[in-house]
């Protein structure tokens, strides 16, 4: 999704302006897509969320199924989203957050390559006086509730993967007359979360993790419904107005 990713700097940019996000086309082949744990209950309305594992960092991380496939968006449709939520992954496309040398400290990037940037049409990144627009304050704000959610989200999978809750996802589906078997992610295993004790019942409630497990429980029965999406008219987003 990210082309060329760089520190936003008004030397750089002063000429730059940001453009609405009418044209899906830069994730048509993006069958995964990463999510924090404050989105789980609208994704799974729509998406399986499954979890994938980081063998580097020794960490599992959320993303939900956008395809059963490698390179396959089943949720775009004439460069169009076709569902009522959109991961804020791909919202807040061109915008990223990315960690400084400096502990604790993040940057403000951009995708260079992006096609929604443009030096006629759009909002400006800068004033004329050179200070940070009303859009980069937005994208400021935005980016940091994300990643506080982020660190949630991880330490929820880190706690999930103390508690050896996650098992593999082994399930087989049939593709126009073709059985696949969707493997390589994992999920919670449904079975164990159901015999915990009172006392550890007790402590995912207190850490607000029950009800994000029951929505990753809802939402695999979505797997089913990428085989058939094609087929459905759906309302579709045309433009993301209210990104941040």
């Amino acid at each position: 999704m990210f082309n060329k990713i760089v520190p936003i700097v008004e030397k750089d940019h002063k000429d730059l302006k940001i453009k609405q996000i009418d044209d899906f086309s830069f994730v048509k082949n993006t069958h995964l897509a990463s999510i924090m744990c404050h989105e789980f209950s609208r994704a799974a309305s729509t998406y399986p969320i499954v979890f994938l594992e980081d063998k580097k960092n020794d960490q599992f991380k959320p993303v939900v199924m956008l395809g059963l496939e490698e390179g396959e968006n089943l949720f775009i449709e004439d460069n169009k989203w076709v569902a009522s939520y959109i991961p804020a992954i791909i919202r807040r496309y061109p915008f990223a957050l990315v960690k400084a040398e400096e502990e604790n400290r993040y940057v403000i990037c951009i995708d260079e390559e992006s096609q929604f940037l443009d030096k006629k049409e759009g909002e400006p990144l800068f004033n004329e006086d050179g200070s940070a627009s009303e859009i980069i304050e937005k994208v400021k704000k935005y980016l940091s509730e994300l990643q506080a959610m982020e660190s949630f989200t991880e330490e929820f999978c880190k706690y999930m993967k103390a508690e050896n809750m996650f098992t593999p996802l082994n399930m087989k589906v049939k593709v126009k007359n073709e059985v696949k078997n969707i493997a390589g992610a994992y999920v919670i295993n449904e079975e164990r979360f159901n015999q915990l004790n009172n006392d550890k019942f007790t402590e995912l409630r207190e850490k607000n993790y029950i009800a994000l497990i029951y929505s990753h429980l809802s939402s695999l029965g979505q797997i089913e419904r990428l085989l058939t999406f094609k087929n459905k008219e759906e309302n579709s987003i045309e433009k993301v107005e209210e990104r941040f």
